[in-house]
């Protein structure tokens, strides 16, 4: 069975993906790669975490939602072996938000237990959310320790990985949400990487827990199409 590395948004647990693998089904086999918890670890420290993961002797696909698009587009860049298609949801290859730089002196000072979930309602699920949803992402976010959100959105505000995007050979799905209040529209990504398939669908940044079943449909009607080429 055709396997498919997922990794996670921000919080990095993987346990935000659990709509999305229902909608999967039996469709394809998940791998959930979860970050950890308690440790300060930057964009290239996480690439290399997940590279020790990554099937050996197999074909794979890779899902980089969100925060770990850069990862999954460092990785498609050096084409490991077994790497069959990348799919890259609500993400970006560099800061999305590049107004937004100027922050990340200030992101010690944010008090996060109380600003936190609002500040996530907003930016994820509005005007979609539901209270089951919202629920998931307070829980997993409490989870982390704050020095690593903090660490993480650090990293994204400074990230910048764009020109690994032009070595990456591998067949590619871009899944955009057109209600996305952290990630502009791909147009950067949809330029460099041109042959790529690209979807916007009806809904915020959480797209793949607020539209398990569309995206779960895109994604697996996308490695069904490469694996017959393949076959």
């Amino acid at each position: 069975m055709t396997k498919l590395v997922l990794l996670p948004g921000l919080d990095g647990t993987g346990d935000l993906f659990a709509p999305f693998l229902n909608a999967l089904g039996d469709e394809v086999q998940a791998q959930t790669i979860r970050y950890p918890l308690d440790r300060v670890l930057g964009y290239p420290e996480l690439t290399q975490w997940v590279a020790q993961q990554l099937p050996s002797g197999e074909p794979f696909y890779i899902l980089g939602e969100s925060f770990s698009g850069p990862i999954a587009i460092a990785l498609a860049a050096q084409n490991p072996q077994g790497l069959r298609g990348l799919i890259l949801c609500c993400t970006f290859a560099s800061n999305p938000r590049p107004a937004l730089a100027w922050t990340r002196s200030m992101l010690p000072f944010i008090p996060f237990r109380w600003t936190w979930t609002f500040a996530l309602d907003q930016a994820l699920l509005y005007p979609q959310g539901t209270p089951g949803l919202r629920q998931a992402i307070a829980h997993a976010v409490s989870s982390v320790d704050p020095r690593v959100l903090r660490s993480r959105l650090k990293a994204v505000l400074a990230i910048d990985v764009q020109d690994h995007v032009a070595a990456i050979k591998s067949p590619c799905l871009l899944l955009a949400a057109k209600r996305d209040r952290l990630v502009p529209a791909q147009a950067r990504l949809r330029a460099s990487l041109v042959e790529a398939r690209f979807l916007e669908l009806d809904g915020p940044h959480a797209l793949l827990q607020v539209l398990p079943n569309e995206t779960a449909r895109a994604v697996t009607c996308f490695i069904h199409e490469i694996e017959a080429n393949a076959g």
